[in-house]
């Protein structure tokens, strides 16, 4: 008896972690070679003469508005993944983003990390965010970006039930640590700073070092100078020319 049970622990074992693999299997499309290759359209890579520029984790009271003044002043267009929970908070910066020209997304109802499937718990709070979104700033979202990238085969399907096209990142700042400055972002982005590009940076801290955010404004004027020097137009990700 003892042995029949031991086969039959390990068998269920066995079974949980193929079920976990193959929730987690869209994952590898934020692994650069996959990036590049089979999932460019995942990954962001849009127009040859195109930059966009992408914020998660927003909208926050204490550092939105500052984004959204650096904007202006460049005068670039950028699109902004809204976490649900942040936005239920603050509707009126929401509403504000989009007034101010710029384009709203999804990123979940909260910033949790999604290792265990549970597809029903996934398309409700997709299309929670979704309805929270379109009432808050008057307009539908069409983009979405998991938290830390996990694309989950139950994200996937729920984001397309949703009527959301998945978009992640061709390259990032580095903008989240207690160490980043805005010459380091400038210098993790550099590389990156192609046509085609997405690039994802934090418009909040929330779930980032404090203060953390200050990095990636400050690197702002540097990228989009970068950018223009070499005939880029940067802006939003509906302005990008994803296929």
């Amino acid at each position: 008896m003892a042995g029949a049970a031991g086969r039959l622990l390990l068998a269920g074992a066995a079974a949980a972690t193929a079920v976990e693999v193959a929730h987690l299997a869209p994952a590898a499309g934020r692994l650069t070679p996959a990036r590049r290759t089979v999932c460019r359209g995942l990954a962001g890579y849009g127009s040859a003469t195109h930059v966009a520029l992408t914020f998660d984790d927003g909208p926050d009271p204490r550092s939105t508005p500052h984004f959204l003044d650096e904007l202006d002043a460049l005068e670039v267009r950028a699109t902004f993944f809204l976490l649900g929970s942040m936005l239920e908070r603050a509707p009126v910066l929401g509403r504000e983003l989009v007034e101010r020209g710029h384009e709203v997304a999804v990123h979940g109802w909260d910033h949790r990390r999604p290792w265990w499937p549970d597809p029903a718990r996934d398309l409700t709070e997709l299309r929670r965010t979704v309805g929270t979104i379109t009432e808050a700033c008057g307009v539908r979202p069409r983009w979405y970006r998991p938290p830390y990238g996990v694309l989950t085969s139950g994200l996937l399907r729920s984001a397309r039930r949703t009527g959301l096209r998945t978009v992640l990142w061709t390259g990032w700042g580095r903008d989240w640590t207690a160490h980043a400055t805005p010459a380091s972002v400038y210098a993790t982005l550099r590389p990156q700073l192609r046509g085609g590009a997405t690039l994802l940076l934090h418009d909040s801290d929330c779930t980032s070092a404090h203060g953390a955010w200050r990095s990636a404004l400050g690197a702002l004027p540097r990228v989009v100078e970068h950018c223009r020097e070499r005939g880029l137009w940067v802006g939003s990700l509906r302005e990008h020319g994803l296929a």
